[in-house]
C-alpha cells in the first residue's frame, strides 16, 4: 500500500518577510502548523502527488513534517521561486529522492533541480525513472514576497502517547 506526500504551493506579499513567508504557508494550506523540516529522502512505498491542500482550518499549532524549499525577495522587480524536485525507484520497493532549490527565476531553479538529482542518483544502486518537480514564483512589486513548496507527509498532534 502507497502512502502519498503531497506537493503542495503558495506565494504571498506582506509588509515584512517573516509576514510574506506566513502568506505564502497560508497559500499553499499549511500556514497553521509548526513545521518539522525533513531531508530529501522518500521512504519505501511513499508516492508524491502534486495536490493543492487546504489544512489551514484543520488543525492548529500541530507538528507538520515536511520538505520545504522557501525563497523571498524584498527589492521592486526581482522575482522569488521556490521548488523541489524528486526522483522514483523503478523497482520495488518503490523509493526516492527529493531536492529543494530556489532562485531568480523558474528556469534557474529547474536547472538546479535537474543538475542536482542526476548527480545523486549517479552513486546509488537503485535504477530511477524520470525527474518531476513543482516551482512556483511572484515578483516583488513594493513590498516583499515570498514562494514555499512543501512536500508535506504528516501532521502530529502533542500528545504523548
Amino acid at each position: 500500500m502507497s502512502h502519498l506526500i503531497k506537493i503542495t504551493s503558495g506565494t504571498g506579499s506582506g509588509s515584512t518577510r517573516l509576514s510574506a513567508f506566513d502568506a505564502a504557508l497560508f497559500s499553499a494550506g499549511i500556514a497553521n502548523y509548526n513545521l518539522i523540516k525533513l531531508s530529501s529522502i522518500i521512504p519505501d512505498d511513499f508516492e508524491p502527488v502534486k495536490e493543492k491542500i487546504d489544512l489551514n482550518g484543520q488543525e492548529f499549532g500541530h507538528r507538520l513534517y515536511v520538505v520545504l524549499s522557501s525563497c523571498a525577495e524584498s527589492e521592486n522587480g526581482e522575482e522569488a521561486w521556490a521548488g523541489i524536485g524528486w526522483v522514483k525507484s523503478t523497482g520495488a520497493p518503490s523509493r526516492g529522492l527529493f531536492v529543494e532549490h530556489n532562485g531568480k527565476s523558474k528556469e534557474q531553479v529547474e536547472k538546479l533541480i535537474r543538475s542536482t538529482l542526476t548527480d545523486m542518483v549517479v552513486y546509488r544502486p537503485e535504477n530511477f525513472g524520470e525527474i518531476d518537480y513543482e516551482i512556483v514564483g511572484i515578483k516583488c512589486s513594493g513590498q516583499p514576497v515570498s514562494a514555499i513548496v512543501a512536500a508535506v507527509y504528516q501532521s502530529e498532534d502533542w500528545e504523548r502517547k
